[in-house]
């Protein structure tokens, strides 16, 4: 239970990317008092919870309902993780989120601070994949729920401390932390994609020997 439970923490962690999503939480929030941008964070993070924990209980029903593979989605999510990890190692992943955020939105704690800041496509189908490769262990669900409820709560403490000393926010130092990070999110991707194919043959295989 542990090691699953550091596993997709671990896993979780790198895809919400709370540290990299921190400038962009503060430059969101830029113009408003301290109280206010706690409870962007707060509102912000319970909604993005409410996202991916859906995803996570219902994912393998709606892939199943879709008739999408569990190997094609991996396969699928290990692609994308890996265009990910390319993007933080040349910091286009960073550049890409500031031109897409909407500083004029309504409600910024949905959008796009909840989606797609923290439950983004990459969250969302590491969620999905995650769970399915768990499999239906009980113990072994509820430690990947619990790693994932960790994260976001975590990723709301570091908003929180950001919003009271946003002035000693390093981005050199965040994008020197996303870096080394992208290097560990590559072998992660690639194993996706390897899983994912091993599987496919081991399903060929079967069927030829039927």
């Amino acid at each position: 239970m542990s090691e699953i439970f550091i596993q997709t923490f671990f896993l979780y962690f790198i895809v919400i990317d709370p540290l990299g999503n921190t400038p962009l939480f503060l430059s969101i929030t830029q113009n408003m008092d301290i109280n206010k941008k706690i409870r962007i964070a707060l509102n912000a993070t319970i909604i993005a919870s409410i996202i991916l924990l859906f995803f996570a209980l219902l994912g393998s029903t709606l892939l199943s309902y879709l008739n999408i593979s569990y190997p094609a989605f991996t396969i699928g999510g290990g692609i994308i993780l890996l265009i990910i990890a390319i993007e933080m190692l040349f910091d286009k992943r960073q550049q890409r989120k500031e031109e897409d955020i909407d500083l004029n939105s309504d409600n910024v704690s949905i959008f796009p601070l909840a989606t797609p800041i923290i439950a983004g496509p990459a969250a969302i189908t590491s969620v999905i994949v995650s769970v399915s490769d768990i499999g239906t262990n009980f113990t072994n669900q509820t430690a990947g729920m619990i790693s994932l409820v960790s994260v976001l709560f975590l990723t709301f403490i570091i908003f929180f401390v950001a919003s009271k000393f946003s002035k000693i926010i390093n981005k050199k130092i965040i994008g020197v932390i996303s870096r080394v990070v992208a290097i560990i999110l590559v072998g992660l991707s690639v194993q996706y994609i390897l899983d994912g194919i091993k599987t496919c043959l081991l399903y060929t295989s079967d069927a030829a020997d039927e």
